[in-house]
This record gives structure tokens, C-alpha cells and sequence, in this order.
């Protein structure tokens, strides 16, 4: 079975909560699945003053270990419509794979959050993939098979591109049903993808 790394960046949680569910998704396939994060770049003083979710379970992660794995699904919230400078940062520093092809043929997909219903998902989701795909990975997003995503009774995330969330001005609403459905459906999906291609 295929190696899978669920890889993310969160402020206060909502995004870590949706790497967890991406992740369940993967192991059903039966894959083994790592969850780590990016390293913070701002101070601990900034951080605490905004009020962080700092105690975070998930290790850092390293560039080194990116090519070890046979799928690397990235999470990140919205910052103005693209992924945070924590999250570009990180995939930045990958320059050297990227030289080497080193994720060439790997599978790969993205999933994100905003405050608003309209607030730059399938924006940031872009961003996200765009660099997976200069890094020549396999791109599997969430089709229509999460119907979920269209309900029309309650306000959900979601988009072909990758699964969502929105979280509130305030950070108020968590991920709902629907939504964690749907990262579960996602990473179920990119396992599935990576066990055809490495397993």
C-alpha cells in the first residue's frame, strides 16, 4: 500500500480538524498516513496576542522527507485568496526537489478554509495545487461523487478542486458533517490513486 502525507498550516484549528479527516479517509484505503504541519514563522508573542491554536499535536515537517511518500495532500487556509506565507514558505525551500524531479508522478491535492462563504477557496486551492503541479504531481481533487458539497439545505464547503471549510469571521464554525465528509472522501480518493500507482 501507498505512503501518504497529510501536510498543513493552521492558526486556530479549523484546518488541522479537516487534515485529521483527510487522513482517516486515506487509511481506510489502507494506506499509511503521516499528519504533519509547517513550521510557524511568526513570533510567540504574535502568535499568543492572536489568540494561536498552539498546542497542536502534529510535528513539524522537513523538505527531505516530501519525497518519501508516495502522495502529499496540503492544507492551508485563505490569506486575501491564496495559501499563507507559513504554507508558501515551506513548499518554497523545495527547490532542490523540484531540480532533481524528485515528486514527479506523485499524487497530490489540496484542500482549504476561509472565513466567508466567498472568501478565495477555490482561489487558494489553485494556488496550492499550482505548485504541485510544478513539482509534476498527479492532481486528484473532490468530484461531484461528495454530493454533499451541493447541498442546498445548510452552508457547506467544498469544491471539485479540493475539499473546504469556512470557518466564521470570528473562527466560530467548526467543520460540520458535510464538510468532514468530504476530506474524508477527498484522502480516500488520493490513497486510492496513490495504491494504484505504488502499491
Amino acid at each position: 500500500m501507498s505512503k501518504v502525507l497529510v501536510l498543513y498550516y493552521s492558526c486556530y484549528g479549523h484546518i488541522e480538524t479537516m487534515a485529521h479527516a483527510v487522513a482517516e479517509g486515506a487509511r481506510s484505503t489502507g494506506a499509511t498516513v503521516d499528519v504533519k504541519r509547517v513550521p510557524e514563522t511568526v513570533s510567540a508573542e504574535i502568535a499568543k496576542a492572536a489568540l494561536f491554536k498552539t498546542d497542536q499535536a502534529a510535528q513539524y515537517a522537513t523538505i527531505a522527507e516530501l519525497e518519501h511518500y508516495d502522495a502529499i495532500v496540503v492544507g492551508a487556509p485563505t490569506r486575501f485568496g491564496r495559501m499563507p506565507s507559513q504554507m508558501a514558505s515551506f513548499l518554497d525551500q523545495a527547490g532542490g526537489l523540484w531540480v532533481k524531479g524528485a515528486l514527479h508522478g506523485k499524487v497530490g491535492g489540496a484542500f482549504s478554509s476561509t472565513a466567508t462563504q466567498h472568501g478565495g477557496q477555490e482561489v487558494t486551492l489553485f494556488s496550492i495545487i499550482t505548485n504541485l503541479m510544478h513539482f509534476g504531481m498527479v492532481i486528484v481533487g473532490l468530484p461531484y461523487s461528495h454530493q454533499g458539497q451541493m447541498s442546498m439545505d445548510e452552508i457547506v464547503g467544498g469544491s471539485p478542486y479540493g475539499a473546504t471549510t469556512i470557518a466564521g469571521g470570528q473562527g466560530q464554525r467548526q467543520p460540520s458533517a458535510i464538510d468532514l465528509a468530504g476530506a474524508r472522501h477527498q484522502g480516500k480518493l488520493i490513497a486510492e490513486t496513490a495504491n494504484k500507482l505504488f502499491g
